[in-house]
């Protein structure tokens, strides 16, 4: 991969998003400098102390919200691991750019190259695409797939279905495949936590001996 051409691709796409802060933008870098220490690999692993580092991210809650907004944008993959041994998994997309300029047909052969203001339109047209599943079937389909129930891709359908297919009611989704995955990944999150919390409320956390010296002082 030319590392240089996605890293003018992605910056391209950056400055057409504005739902993008610094600390997005910084995040991503750091990533990506990962991402270039292990020769591009699909997916790596990552360590949170290590991209804060990278980052310039001090607050954890910051960290955690930026990350999980580039996956639902389409920036990343982001696969969060429950386990405190082994690292959150990342996958990275390749916004690699041609390596031609694209040249207007009326601009002077010996002037500054300038990129037709219809490719301008067309390239915004595709950033704006509403992208959504034909019918729920094929949203059941694809969540088999994945092993996961039926009655989990109906929720997912009716939710979206019921909000224009907009992340928060607001942002238009680019790649339903990937709202999915994060629509399961959260789903997993609840399911753990409930586990978790059961867990803790079946304890029996008021022992007492049952042989107790009654003639000694409290």
């Amino acid at each position: 991969m030319n590392y240089i051409r996605h890293l003018n691709g992605v910056f391209l796409k950056f400055s057409k998003d504005s739902r993008l802060n610094p600390t997005h933008i910084s995040l991503y870098v750091g990533l990506f400098q990962i991402w270039n220490n292990n020769r591009f690999p699909e997916e790596f692993y990552i360590n949170r102390n290590e991209v804060m580092s990278y980052s310039k991210i001090g607050s954890k809650s910051t960290y955690h919200k930026c990350i999980k907004e580039l996956s639902h944008w389409q920036y990343i993959v982001y696969y969060p691991s429950h386990n405190p041994f082994k690292g959150s998994r990342i996958k990275m997309f390749n916004f690699e750019t041609s390596s031609k300029q694209v040249v207007d047909s009326h601009s002077p052969k010996n002037g500054q190259a300038l990129v037709s203001i219809n490719k301008h339109i067309e390239t915004n047209k595709n950033i704006n695409k509403l992208d959504q599943p034909k019918n729920e079937n094929e949203v059941i389909d694809f969540f088999k797939k994945e092993n996961w129930p039926k009655i989990e891709a109906q929720k997912f359908y009716n939710h979206y279905q019921g909000i224009g297919w907009k992340v928060g009611g607001k942002t238009k989704i680019v790649n339903w495949h990937a709202t999915a995955r994060n629509w399961m990944l959260k789903a997993e999150e609840i399911k753990t936590e409930k586990t978790q919390k059961g867990a803790s409320q079946n304890q029996d956390n008021l022992k007492t001996s049952k042989n107790k010296n009654y003639n000694e002082p409290l």
